[in-house]
């Protein structure tokens, strides 16, 4: 079978039809190029060369010849680029697990850096709340999630990738019953839309343990595990729900956001300390640092 470099040896010749100007480009002399040419011709069984004193041509197995010794030039050279590329982490695919909130706000800017870096690389998107991230990062289903804060095994590591502040959503017809700027203590016995401590764990215990430290006792009326759901509750008057401010950009007629004066909640980004992924690699090396987690 030739070799890549007799098929750059004939390509240089058919495109200058001289072999000292293929040799000068090829940076060699013309007696190892005739050796490349005739090591060729050898082994696809045709002549593809006519050379004489004063010039060069092509026969007619090498016009036939020539066009598919080009491709298979750029098909190689184009495989290597691609293998580069991929090392690197420019190339490949990356599968993100996200939760609702993290969708609204997060997630898309995630995406615009990673475009913005690694065109290249394609994305696998699933919307799942952290205990299942969690899950899906140790069976290596993800290689990388956006969550919240999470008991992660010795497997997985997390690092902080934003701060949001929290938003109480209420009926915009009760309004004027809540203060401009809320506070924890604001819900104290009011009707109040939770996280489902099944589905949405994480913000269930980071609210409860809130309400506790605080000495309040919200009139829990509904636990619900997506953020879509509590607001169309809101919506409708069963009570107020408190939401990441990110969230708070899916928008409600009939319902006002007004942020809380209370400490922020925390998003993470997870993914297995083993996962050998280059586009991972890249995310955590030149995209994850940008990241404001003030």
């Amino acid at each position: 079978m030739f070799e890549l470099s007799q098929l750059r040896c004939f390509v240089a010749v058919a495109e200058e039809l001289h072999f000292g100007r293929a040799a000068e480009r090829l940076n060699m002399t013309q007696p190892p190029l005739s050796r490349q040419i005739r090591l060729l011709e050898h082994h696809v069984g045709v002549r593809l060369l006519e050379r004489n004193s004063r010039s060069v041509h092509l026969t007619a197995a090498g016009k036939a010849f020539f066009p598919e010794a080009a491709r298979i030039l750029r098909i190689a050279e184009e495989a290597t680029f691609s293998a580069r590329r991929a090392a690197k982490g420019e190339q490949g695919n990356l599968a993100i697990g996200f939760t609702s909130a993290s969708g609204y706000s997060l997630l898309p800017e995630v995406v615009r850096r990673l475009r913005e870096h690694a065109p290249g690389v394609s994305l696998t998107l699933k919307e799942l709340v952290s205990t299942a991230q969690v899950e899906a990062l140790n069976a290596g289903e993800l290689d990388l999630g956006l969550l919240r804060p999470h008991p992660m095994n010795g497997e997985l590591e997390s690092r902080l990738i934003a701060r949001e502040s929290l938003m109480l959503a209420i009926p915009e017809s009760e309004a004027d019953q809540w203060p401009l700027v809320p506070n924890l203590g604001s819900l104290h016995g009011r009707p109040f839309v939770m996280y489902s401590p099944y589905e949405a764990r994480p913000f269930y215990l980071m609210l409860t343990e809130r309400f506790a430290r605080a000495g309040v006792v919200p009139d829990v009326v509904e636990h619900i595990g997506q953020v879509h759901t509590m607001l169309a509750l809101v919506r409708a008057g069963v009570g107020a729900a408190m939401i990441a401010e990110g969230a708070s950009r899916l928008k409600f007629d009939g319902i006002v956001m007004r942020r809380v004066d209370t400490e922020p909640v925390d998003m993470v980004c997870a993914y297995r300390r083993d996962n050998e992924n280059p586009v991972l690699s890249l995310f955590r090396e030149r995209i994850l640092p940008g990241f404001d987690r003030s």
